[in-house]
């Protein structure tokens, strides 16, 4: 299985007006920083927007799980398959 394949970047938008596009400014902490929607100029800091898209980053990492789900099955199929394929007893369907 290649781990890359699973790789995802997700798009914040932004609640209010759907915006992808963000200025931010440099804080301390990069919880702290300031971003700011370039559409509708709404505020947020880093921890807020994550949590206003957790519904987005919610689908995105359940469609992770089920393939990672499926390709980890048939990986296993062709493992198993492989190792008892002179087997006469054992069948794989």
């Amino acid at each position: 299985m290649n781990p890359d394949k699973y790789n995802r970047n997700i798009s914040l938008l932004c609640p209010t007006c759907g915006c992808k596009d963000f200025s931010y400014e440099e804080g301390v902490d990069e919880a702290i920083q300031i971003m700011t929607c370039a559409s509708c100029e709404r505020e947020f800091n880093k921890d807020e927007l994550i949590q206003e898209n957790s519904e987005n980053i919610e689908e995105h990492l359940s469609e992770i799980k089920n393939e990672v789900t499926k390709d980890f099955a048939n990986e296993l199929r062709k493992t198993l398959k492989k190792s008892f394929s002179g087997n006469k007893n054992i069948r794989f369907k």
